[in-house]
């Protein structure tokens, strides 16, 4: 595997082409968990609504709670982690920007030791060392922006509720690390299970 890649990497750049970066790139598998409503549709028509007005790709909003690899039984690892998990609640800290492509525009959540123990539960039925570091936060645009439009955009958005629940996990394949349109538009749900209630 390593031979092949370094004979693309000479090869893509003897052809002058940016080899590096799309080289780079891996499959891997995320774990989301998915806001119940009346959150849910909250999130979904500001996602819409901001992928509109700024040209940015519309997703379903979710939560990443483990990125990992790209595993063929995704399905068990949600189930298993399903299983022995109840709804989740996340408290609401603020409404932030970054110029990291994923987190244009996002919602803050605080940690607290049930997020953590998720993360660990999927990490551990996924039988995965991934060094994915939860950092829980709801994405509401992927689009580069500059900071003052980022900034005046995060100061204009208002949730109405101080608390979120998640009823479900998703397993979603996806590109690593995604930092394009055309790789959010490229992510694929390969499994989904709801959360006891």
């Amino acid at each position: 595997m390593e031979v092949q890649f370094v004979k693309y990497w000479i090869v893509e750049n003897a052809r002058g082409k940016r080899a590096c970066s799309s080289s780079m790139k891996k499959t891997a598998t995320a774990y989301w968990l998915i806001p119940a409503e009346p959150a849910r549709s909250f999130f979904e028509r500001t996602i819409v609504d901001l992928a509109r007005r700024y040209n940015a790709p519309v997703f379903e909003p979710h939560m990443t709670i483990y990125v990992g690899l790209d595993r063929v039984e995704a399905d068990e690892v949600i189930a298993k982690t399903a299983s022995g998990c109840r709804l989740v609640q996340a408290k609401v800290l603020k409404v932030c920007q970054s110029g990291e492509f994923i987190k244009t525009l996002f919602v803050q959540f605080a940690m607290d030791g049930k997020l953590q123990q998720l993360n660990e539960m999927i990490r551990d039925a996924a039988q995965d060392s991934s060094d994915y570091q939860l950092k829980p936060h709801l994405s509401l645009l992927y689009k580069k922006m500059s900071i003052l439009a980022r900034r005046q955009l995060a100061d204009s958005i208002k949730l109405p509720f101080l608390e979120v629940t998640f009823d479900s996990i998703k397993a979603v394949r996806c590109t690593s690390p995604t930092q394009n349109r055309a790789d959010v538009e490229a992510w694929r749900v390969v499994a989904t299970k709801a959360l006891c209630g």
